[in-house]
């Protein structure tokens, strides 16, 4: 018999199988000699009250055994012969469009321009070291993409076509684990992900794909109207194309204005990286002075306001974390946030940002500086409103990685902060009077925001928390215009923009879903075609 309950229980009984399957067998009057197995569905933390329970929906097997796995596999067949298609850029859009491309029975050759997920991080352990960035291998490129080392969260609130369930199994069955499928907030972790991601490449080559790094797309080959490849390193490969391309992949938007394919603006938001330490997060989130516990994972936050017409809201929550350089060139100064899998460091991070419409940029309130106007699409705009923040902020940071901070109650009442409070950000800060350089738009909002999030969390709004400067690459600052039906550039066939690059997503598991729906508009395509 198999039964299916929706249980309240305290921490220790969640995290304890054991102790779970005796409370089980209490609760619904049967004997645990017969529970055979027990699989949490579904886990969530509801920390609302003083007293803190974790819900669970639990499958029990009773006198039986599970007759499948915990996750659902996908057959990937051999595609060594089929027709090929182009998939630019490694990360998670562009590696589940690859793997779904060989579930239809077509041959993905992935181009990425970045290097393989092992030897990416070690130009990453070089920018705190050197105080310099490699433009083709950094936090934002490589395989993997930008969500490889910041963290790997996987919830996404996005209710585009597509099944997320999907995109979660595969995980597991790359080596991810199945934790993910029943956690509200699934989190892999900057530590297992570049595995997974290793393990999903080789599914590409074991099927007859291929896979090339530091192999950098140029331009686009066109005959009228249609894509029928693209240049990179110097070689020809055909085929249509999927443009996958992540959010910090300027020149790809430089080239396309260039080449008249239509994009247009889109707005972001930017800020700041706050970090506190995680013991008082969890001191405030859990309503108990001795934070956590024994059983309880790392106290996470969400909150969102509007000020002055616009919203102000946490981003890329980190609990246990570390905030990271993520400049993709020189003269940047950008960060993020990443948590390893066990979430245990000694601070906990998150974006603190403000939104930004493309109506908004070369206003009084967000003036671009004359070296970047004119412009030479309006298109690139909110870019170069991005660009330009980053290169002020880099300045502020003498010219190197280390990153201007303010603590955050002297950042509220506009004082300059003469010390720092230690933290995880390697390359090193400095203090800076943020309420002062930062545009009045940005830093107002900020200061309004986190007086309101002071009054809905006693105690957040704190001198121990550090302010670290600037948060710029929350999303794509362009949208590549595509039909919502084929999914195909609205202009040019054969053209096919995914993921977060191109402006339909917004983290690792909508630009796996936003991967796979562009691999099943290109199979039709291919298909109309034959």
């Amino acid at each position: 018999m198999i039964q299916e309950y929706q249980v309240r229980v305290q921490p220790h009984l969640a995290a304890n199988e054991q102790a779970l399957r005796n409370w089980l067998a209490d609760e619904y009057g049967f004997d645990v000699r017969t529970l055979t197995a027990v699989r949490i569905l579904r886990r969530s933390i509801d920390a609302r009250q003083r007293t803190i329970f974790v819900n669970l929906k639990v499958r029990c097997y009773i006198n039986e055994q599970p007759q499948q796995d915990e996750y659902v596999v996908t057959h990937y067949p051999d595609v060594s012969s089929a027709p090929q298609a182009i998939v630019v850029g490694a990360g998670p859009g562009g590696l589940f469009a690859a793997l779904r491309l060989i579930e239809l029975g077509l041959r993905p050759i992935v181009l990425e321009r970045g290097k393989d997920v092992r030897e990416r991080k070690k130009d990453l352990a070089l920018i705190a070291k050197t105080q310099q960035v490699d433009g083709e291998s950094n936090y934002c490129f490589g395989e993997g993409g930008a969500g490889a080392y910041s963290d790997g969260k996987l919830y996404t609130r996005s209710k585009k076509r597509g099944s997320i369930e999907k995109i979660l199994n595969v995980f597991c069955q790359h080596g991810a684990s199945t934790n993910i499928l029943a956690d509200a907030h699934p989190h892999i972790g900057t530590d297992k992900l570049p595995r997974v991601i290793e393990n999903m490449r080789n599914t590409i080559l074991q099927c007859g794909g291929e896979v090339h790094f530091q192999t950098k797309v140029t331009r686009l080959i066109l005959e009228g109207s249609r894509v029928v490849g693209c240049f990179a390193a110097d070689k020809e490969y055909l085929g249509p194309v999927i443009l996958a391309t992540g959010h910090s992949a300027r020149d790809v938007y430089r080239y396309l204005a260039e080449a008249k394919i239509d994009i247009e603006a889109k707005g972001i938001a930017v800020g700041v990286r706050l970090e506190h330490p995680s013991e008082l997060i969890d001191q405030i989130q859990y309503h108990n002075r001795q934070g956590r516990g024994k059983y309880l994972p790392a106290a996470e936050y969400s909150f969102v306001t509007q000020v002055d017409g616009r919203g102000v809201y946490s981003f890329c929550m980190c609990p246990g974390g570390f905030v990271i350089p993520a400049a993709t060139g020189p003269g940047q100064i950008v960060v993020n946030g990443m948590s390893p899998s066990n979430r245990g460091g000694q601070w906990s991070n998150s974006g603190m940002v403000v939104e930004i419409r493309p109506e908004d940029i070369n206003s009084a309130d967000f003036p671009l500086t004359s070296d970047l106007s004119p412009l030479t699409s309006p298109a690139l705009k909110v870019m170069a409103f991005q660009e330009q923040l980053e290169r002020d902020c880099w300045q502020q940071g003498n010219r190197r990685q280390t990153a201007p901070a303010q603590r955050m109650a002297d950042f509220v009442n506009n004082r300059l902060s003469y010390d720092l409070p230690k933290s995880s950000y390697a390359p090193g800060l400095i203090s800076s009077p943020l309420h002062f350089w930062l545009p009045k738009a940005i830093s107002h909002r900020l200061q309004e925001g986190f007086k309101a999030f002071g009054r809905m969390s006693h105690g957040f709004l704190t001198n121990e928390a550090t302010m670290i400067a600037v948060e710029t690459r929350t999303s794509a600052p362009v949208r590549i215009l595509r039909d919502a039906e084929t999914l195909m550039h609205i202009r040019i066939q054969g053209l096919f923009p995914c993921g977060e690059g191109a402006g339909y997503a917004g983290g690792i598991v909508s630009a796996g879903v936003d991967g796979e729906r562009c691999a099943e508009a290109l199979f039709r395509y291919v298909n109309e075609k034959l």
